[in-house]
């Protein structure tokens, strides 16, 4: 298969530029925002707490994966041209530096509502892989997270590195870590069930998910392979998830039900 030619920029208007990238950032908060309020009742949310909440969430997401990025993946990068980390369009974005910034914007907003933390993690959790299934898509237009050579008939000859066709790993994540894990979220959390359960399922799944596609995914060229010549960066960050994910689900099964209005 040929790799699509899609210009990263999506919209040109003389020096104003919008990018694809940008662009499935704004579609998945707006997805989720509208998802947020057809189920805000259900954990005594109100419409403007949703809105709210989203506010701190994008800031935690944009600030922790650039950040995050830059500590995990892109230190040279960064001290070469420390203005570099504020280049948000040019892509380069962690997931698990986008989480821990989540994390503690959630905290504070619990904190600040009086709302017990699992409750608002299990309310949020459901609606987060719209906005991963929406930037892997960005990732592929920049042609960004190249796979390695397959020849499976879907490879792909990646941009700039030769005429082998490559796993498109970017794709494998926005189905599995986009749709497959919002369908089972979403139908969790409308059933009854316990405090937490959600969340964990939500770190279980994406950590199962990713260390699978890291297999198939070449690692960043400064960095490499760190063990056993298939042992990358991005499957030691995701390693502590899948285990406070499991333990997550475990520490639910000792909570009591839960339903609706679950401030509490």
């Amino acid at each position: 298969m040929n790799y699509p030619d899609i210009d990263p920029v999506a919209i040109s208007l003389g020096p104003f530029q919008v990018h694809w990238y940008g662009l499935m950032y704004v579609i998945g908060f707006v997805g989720a925002w509208w998802l947020g309020r057809q189920r805000a009742h259900r954990f005594g949310l109100t419409h403007e707490d949703v809105g709210d909440l989203l506010f701190y969430l994008a800031i935690g997401v944009v600030a922790g994966g650039r950040l995050g990025y830059a500590l995990f993946y892109g230190m040279g990068q960064w001290a070469a041209d420390p203005l570099w980390v504020f280049r948000v369009w040019d892509g380069g974005m962690s997931f698990h530096g986008g989480l821990i910034g989540v994390l503690l914007a959630a905290l504070w907003f619990a904190r600040k509502k009086r709302m017990a933390f699992f409750s608002l993690t299990d309310f949020f959790a459901p609606m987060v892989p719209i906005g991963l299934g929406a930037g892997r898509i960005g990732n592929f237009i920049n042609r960004e997270l190249p796979g390695r050579v397959t020849e499976m008939p879907w490879g792909m000859p990646f941009p700039g590195m030769g005429p082998e066709p490559r796993h498109p790993t970017a794709l494998y994540e926005a189905f599995l870590e986009g749709l497959v894990m919002f369908v089972i979220l979403w139908w969790v959390s409308a059933q009854p069930r316990r405090r937490g359960l959600v969340s964990g399922l939500f770190l279980l799944l994406y950590g199962v998910f990713r260390f699978g596609v890291e297999f198939y995914r070449l690692p960043d060229a400064h960095i490499g392979y760190l063990a056993f010549g298939w042992f990358t960066m991005g499957m030691l960050l995701t390693l502590p998830m899948i285990l406070f994910g499991i333990l997550l689900i475990a520490w639910s099964r000792r909570q009591p039900l839960v339903g609706d209005k679950t401030m509490q």
